[in-house]
């Protein structure tokens, strides 16, 4: 699909704030009402834009430790892979969850209560498949996050 520079704007817009309305979108795009809603809707029906969500502030939900968990494996057939991936999907304190390429199979991130919650998590983990080393690090500082796509 092209997207012409009234779609990257109006991408960029509701990456910032999806709150806004048909009306104020099109104020900052620079297009009217009408011709904006139907860009929405194409985008949407396109799958580029998948949902609208609410962002929680992490720290203001108790949730103070952000870990990096990495995962290596000797297991990679499909049985294994299924297993492991639908038990780290049903773990609420997962918010990312990736199969690498290089030394590093898999990294999930975590947003836990702080450092000791990781001993539960941990656990939890090592039951679901087996697994040839997990290391975790706890991040000090978020430099830069966000949800914001580059468009």
């Amino acid at each position: 699909m092209h997207l012409d520079d009234y779609d990257k704007r109006l991408l960029k817009a509701i990456q910032s704030d999806s709150d806004r309305t048909v009306q104020e979108l099109a104020d900052l795009i620079g297009l009217s009402a009408t011709p904006t809603a139907r860009r929405l809707k194409r985008l949407a029906e396109a799958g580029i834009v998948r949902k609208h969500v609410a962002l929680l502030d992490p720290e203001a939900l108790g949730l103070q430790a952000t870990l990096f968990i990495a995962v290596r494996t000797s297991h990679h057939d499909a049985e294994w892979l299924a297993r492991f991936a639908d038990g780290v999907r049903r773990m609420p304190e997962v918010v990312e969850f990736y199969r690498l390429s290089g030394d590093i199979d898999y990294l999930i991130k975590l947003c836990l209560p702080d450092v000791r919650a990781y001993d539960e998590v941990y656990k939890k983990l090592i039951a679901i498949a087996p697994l040839s080393d997990v290391s975790a690090s706890f991040a000090m500082e978020a430099i830069k996050n966000t949800t914001e796509l580059p468009v």
